[in-house]
């Protein structure tokens, strides 16, 4: 018993560091994106594209883990997660090299698809430790679920000191490759433990049925946005032709129907409606993390590093997912929800204009509401679906993920770049500089597409400082470091544009909760026959977690 207990144990902080890993994984390549951005010559939304890569074949992965996982077992998972980490700090690194020897086009290769193995790892990371500490804390979902959850965000505030204090000393290559050191980490406290059989599993509820929880519905989400991410990734921003256009939308019909053949289940109308909420809690939490850094670059400009305000956020986090029990108990998980949601609208507005160490009270705000975000939503499927098993819980983090990737990234980016074309063009400078703005619409811009739905402009910079340049040596250099700072204070303002995604997941939660309230109030469905426990199954931890 005593062994059982220690293995217990060391499984629960294995897969803690599993998830700090992922953590590193995430917080050095948003801190990079701007690097990245510059080395390369990316617009904002190709920016966002690069980033993207590194979020939705996390979906792939661990939607895809989750429909084999109980038949290859949670070990075989792990050492695909920690392999596809060892091999992007391999590829990072050596993108570093290429890129310094000259050849960019290389360097920019490596990187992204170096990132897409990173992600497809991450995903597998997901896909193990949820349902494994689901099952072995069975009667306390949400609870232990925070607190595995709060290794994310210490993860970020580790790697994210790290690499702030590292500065442009260090090479980025360096930064990208220091995941390597909690990947090893993770994989040998993991190899020689035994994993618990899921609840699903032990249950005897069938295969068949795991899949109808999730059913038609939930599949023809994952069809439309695997179709997207298809276009996307094999045109590389150029126009597909039709036919290959239309095979990709035959794979994601496909991928509904063969899953309404085999399940026969329309699936669980409510795990479809918190399917839909995890679209924009996942770009909320996940998406402004990974554009903060860059947003605030210009703000903080010789007053602070911007990537405090992530890792402060972060803080914030990581201690709040351990200390969330009487919270979580006195509001209920809906109730958290709709707070939480509430005060990330606030936090962001707050963000679009604040400058100075009013930024950090405003992130204040921020970090409070997005704390309890991903890990509660994991909680709320874990207790309403628990015949989904692997399934259901990996599934709605999936999706998330494969959303903010396919389209929440690109999405902001889109928001960044036409808040700076409205910002110059009403702007004094611009009015001053000739054949820059005609008619009140800036003229250095150009028509851009992703998955050939979202359109937007941006600006043409190598258009832009020629236009500039035209002014002469000392005239162009202050017309350019003025452009230079409203396009940075008009990132800033883009936060604001974003709190359309905590909007729609707080109307969500409200008709959640009156939902339920219909039925009799929440409560928690149960498998192998325990009572749910409020306290228990909607409770977090009053101290630290001695797992």
């Amino acid at each position: 018993m005593v062994s059982d207990i220690r293995n217990d144990k060391l499984v629960f902080w294995g897969c803690f560091i599993a998830l700090i890993t992922t953590a590193f994984g995430f917080i050095s390549r948003m801190f990079l994106i701007g690097t990245w951005a510059t080395e390369f010559g990316l617009d904002p939304a190709q920016a966002g594209r690069l980033a993207g890569i590194g979020i939705w074949p996390f979906a792939v992965s661990i939607i895809g883990f989750s429909l084999i996982i109980d038949r290859i077992g949670y070990k075989v998972a792990m050492v695909f997660a920690f392999l596809a980490s060892v091999i992007w700090a391999v590829m990072g690194l050596s993108a570093y090299y290429v890129s310094l020897g000259g050849n960019k086009d290389l360097a920019y290769q490596l990187l992204y698809w170096g990132s897409l193995i990173l992600a497809l790892g991450n995903g597998t990371v997901e896909a193990f430790i949820n349902p494994v500490v689901a099952t072995m804390f069975s009667k306390e979902k949400t609870k232990w679920l925070n607190i595995l959850h709060a290794g994310w965000p210490g993860g970020l505030v580790i790697a994210g000191i790290i690499v702030i204090f590292m500065g442009d000393t260090v090479p980025w290559g360096f930064k990208v490759a220091m995941i390597a050191v909690p990947a090893v980490v993770f994989f040998l406290m993991l190899l020689p433990r035994k994993f618990p059989v899921q609840e699903r599993v032990e249950s005897g509820v069938s295969y068949r049925e795991m899949l109808s929880e999730f059913g038609i519905l939930g599949a023809s989400l994952v069809g439309f946005l695997v179709t997207l991410q298809l276009i996307d990734f094999f045109s590389a921003g150029a126009v597909l032709s039709g036919g290959l256009k239309m095979l990709f939308v035959l794979i994601g019909v496909g991928i509904v129907v063969g899953f309404g053949v085999y399940t026969r289940a329309i699936g669980r109308p409510l795990m479809f409606v918190l399917v839909l909420i995890m679209i924009p809690l996942a770009t909320t939490e996940i998406g402004t993390d990974g554009w903060i850094t860059g947003i605030m670059e210009g703000i903080a400009a010789g007053k602070f590093n911007p990537g405090w305000v992530l890792v402060y956020t972060s803080v914030i986090m990581m201690v709040l997912r351990f200390f969330a029990g009487p919270i979580v108990h006195t509001l209920s998980p809906l109730g958290l929800l709709a707070l939480s949601a509430a005060l990330a609208i606030v936090g962001l507005l707050t963000l679009s204009f604040t400058t100075g160490a009013m930024i950090f009270v405003a992130a204040t705000l921020y970090g409070f509401g997005k704390t309890f975000f991903w890990p509660t939503m994991l909680g709320v499927v874990a207790e309403q679906t628990p015949k989904g098993g692997a399934l259901t819980l990996n599934a709605i983090s999936g999706i998330g993920m494969l959303a903010v990737g396919t389209l929440g990234f690109p999405y902001i980016g889109t928001l960044q770049a036409n808040k700076q074309i409205e910002a110059i063009q009403s702007s004094a400078v611009a009015q001053e500089v000739p054949g820059l703005v005609v008619g009140g619409e800036l003229v250095t811009v150009t028509d851009k597409t992703i998955y050939e739905i979202i359109k937007y402009k941006a600006i043409d910079d190598p258009q832009l400082d020629a236009t500039v340049a035209a002014l002469g040596d000392e005239r162009s250099s202050q017309v350019a470091a003025e452009i230079k700072a409203i396009r940075d204070s008009s990132n800033q303002g883009a936060l604001g544009s974003m709190v359309i995604f905590p909007a729609i997941m707080l109307v969500g939660y409200i008709c959640l909760i009156f939902y339920f309230k219909a039925r009799g109030g929440y409560s928690a469905e149960v498998l192998a026959g325990h009572a749910a426990e409020d306290e228990k199954f909607t409770g977090g931890l009053e101290g630290p977690a001695d797992a």
